[in-house]
């Protein structure tokens, strides 16, 4: 918790400071935190919470006087990402901010709340993607952003966020990109598939965080927000021109994976069947030797060249020519 001014900054009171943090201690710093809002002017609070329980963010709401039903949507850490403010800034920001693994090529979601009032914002943070030290040293060191208001939190947690969407799209562009190599290489054209399906998972990830907010990502850019003031279009209109750029992106790489995907079985189905093919002219080559050597399984006294000396080393010969006849046809043939 602290108090911004466009002076300054009163340093921030943080409850890990306390051993054993409870309601009282809690209820106190933040009443009096209100109180030195109240008596300077140009000023605003920045409450942030991180997973709070029930009681703390109730706590929250009945000091600010949140509404119920926004309340409940902060609280909820699977909420859909939505926008909803008045003309005046006013209301309720869900942002879906994201990480990117490298070592196991995974797409991490957490999430950020964001209440803005005409003297305060609020950030309840769900999830250990979203650290907000940056953005507080951010408003620390820019008094020229501290003039906006409580407006300025909503822009630095949001540009911070546009900013690791496209970390993360770039990131995973990569992976397609190298998984479209392997596939049209025919490497582990089994193993390309399982790669290609956990990719279109993650690029779901990513487009579950910036489908919802297209629209507001248009409305930015072309500056329609009347919120916003002059000096922060600019500014806003950048956030939404990347916003749409991911929306691109994200969208290119769904359709890539979608016919790499194609692809993959397509060769899968062609590998398959030319070991089909080779299993079948093996078989047909082994048919010859098994069904001579049948015929002279028989118990008949009778039979040609039974009793020659030289009848068994002609027969072997004869099976022997006819495979390498097999095999040569089959070779040219390219079944084998």
């Amino acid at each position: 918790m602290g108090l911004y001014t466009p002076a300054g900054v009163i340093p921030t009171i943080s409850a890990h400071s306390w051993q054993e943090p409870g309601d009282a201690d809690l209820s106190s710093a933040l009443f009096e935190l209100i109180d030195s809002c109240q008596q300077t002017s140009d000023s605003f609070v920045w409450v942030g919470a991180f997973e709070p329980t029930k009681g703390e963010l109730d706590l929250i709401a009945r000091a600010f006087d949140l509404p119920p039903l926004q309340v409940e949507d902060a609280a909820n850490p699977a909420q859909r990402p939505k926008i909803e403010f008045t003309q005046d800034g006013h209301g309720l920001a869900v942002i879906k901010v994201l990480d990117y693994v490298e070592k196991t090529a995974d797409v991490l979601t957490g999430q950020l709340a964001v209440f803005l009032g005409p003297w305060y914002a609020i950030t309840v943070r769900h999830g250990r993607i979203g650290n907000l030290d940056g953005i507080r040293s951010r408003l620390e060191t820019d008094p020229s952003l501290r003039t906006h208001g409580p407006l300025s939190v909503f822009y630095s947690v949001l540009d911070a966020a546009v900013d690791g969407y496209l970390t993360v799209s770039d990131s995973v562009a990569e992976d397609v990109e190298e998984v479209e190599t392997a596939v049209f290489a025919q490497n582990s054209i089994a193993g390309n598939a399982n790669r290609i399906y956990r990719l279109k998972r993650e690029n779901v990830e990513i487009r579950r965080a910036i489908s919802p907010l297209i629209i507001t990502a248009h409305d930015f850019a072309q500056g329609d927000r009347t919120y916003i003031p002059d000096e922060l279009k600019p500014y806003f209109q950048d956030i939404g021109d990347h916003l749409l750029r991911v929306a691109d992106a994200v969208e290119s790489s769904d359709n890539l994976l979608m016919t790499m995907l194609m692809a993959s079985n397509s060769l899968q189905d062609l590998q398959q069947n030319r070991d089909m093919r080779k299993i079948s002219a093996y078989v047909a080559i082994a048919a010859v030797p098994t069904m001579v050597a049948a015929i002279y399984g028989m118990n008949f006294d009778y039979m040609p060249e039974l009793h020659w000396v030289f009848g068994y080393p002609l027969v072997l010969g004869v099976m022997g020519i006819a495979c390498l006849t097999l095999f040569r046809a089959f070779k040219k043939s390219g079944w084998l």
